[in-house]
């Protein structure tokens, strides 16, 4: 028979170790100005929803390992966009490969799932697509969770020095091919991590496997180019930080070598509630400190809506 100790740890281990409901992730694709726009969704009607926008060269498979951990909390959704995942792939003749596109169809995806409030997810190529779909409806944005997702010059060092030579001499794509070679998507995920074993080699094999698809290259191309238009726009994000005040996580790799932590430092500038956290990893945060992301997530924002 168990002692009144032993009674009372098993009380207390209970209490400190509650089960957690599983919310199953859920593979959808839907039709988007006549393109099939694919994207995971999981967790409970109701919930706070979290849009995760993912980055280059990669896709929503880089929120894989987050949106089960967080769909006992949150409702998650995480499209690809065209040109990537799972998402049509139209040829780049044929239909304009600009972040103001990717914004506005990712704007006609939540509002056909009837979804008008969302904290935002932004890493990467998510940062110009998010910060657009938060000029298009800034009352809809609850919040900003920011993973190396530039929105100050600052942020744009010496890797970005032959992508500008690139705006200003368009006509020449093949000087920005190297961006698609196998060895630099690699990279992308190798650059800064100490611990390469906590890497897993699927995800550059997956990138690699989508950006050699016939055309992608040109995507790319043209996706590179269209970045030149978000620095004029970064005055516009900026008024966007102050004007409304989004509390804002950011869990920033500080070993990123694309974006580098000058990037994460000039939000407190125009932002109150936030939050900052420079970890000791490279551009894919989320795959070596992927449960203290999720962490920080949750300590963030379901302290300031403690019912949800």
């Amino acid at each position: 028979m168990k002692t009144e100790q032993e009674m009372e740890n098993d009380t207390m281990t209970a209490v400190e170790n509650p089960t957690r409901t599983q919310y199953p992730v859920h593979y959808k694709t839907v039709r988007v100005n006549n393109l099939d726009i694919f994207y995971r969704d999981a967790g409970p009607e109701g919930a706070p929803v979290i849009l995760l926008l993912h980055g280059f060269p990669t896709s929503s498979n880089m929120f894989r390992n987050l949106i089960p951990r967080l769909a006992g909390s949150f409702r998650l959704v995480a499209p690809d966009y065209p040109g990537y995942g799972q998402s049509s792939m139209p040829d780049h003749k044929s239909f304009s490969y600009t972040f103001d596109n990717y914004a506005e169809i990712v704007n006609q995806l939540v509002e056909g799932l009837g979804i008008n409030k969302y904290t935002i997810y932004l890493m990467d190529y998510g940062a110009p697509v998010g910060y657009r779909l938060a000029l298009l409806h800034p009352e809809r944005v609850t919040g900003l969770i920011v993973q190396n997702g530039n929105a100050y010059e600052e942020g744009l060092r010496e890797f970005w020095d032959p992508i500008k030579k690139y705006w200003a001499k368009p006509e020449d794509p093949a000087a920005i091919a190297y961006m698609v070679e196998p060895e630099r998507t690699r990279w992308q995920y190798e650059n800064g991590v100490s611990d390469k074993t906590l890497l897993d080699p699927n995800t550059w094999t997956l990138d690699q496997m989508l950006l050699d698809r016939p055309g992608n290259a040109n995507i790319q191309a043209d996706l590179m180019y269209d970045y030149g238009t978000n620095l004029a726009l970064y005055p516009k994000f900026q008024a966007f930080f102050r004007e409304y005040q989004p509390p804002t996580l950011i869990v920033w790799g500080k070993n990123d070598f694309v974006f580098p932590p000058e990037g994460a430092t000039p939000y407190s500038r125009d932002l109150k509630t936030i939050e900052t956290h420079l970890l000791d990893t490279g551009h894919f945060a989320l795959e070596t400190h992927g449960e203290e992301i999720a962490s920080r997530i949750e300590e963030f924002f379901l302290k300031r809506n403690p019912k949800r």
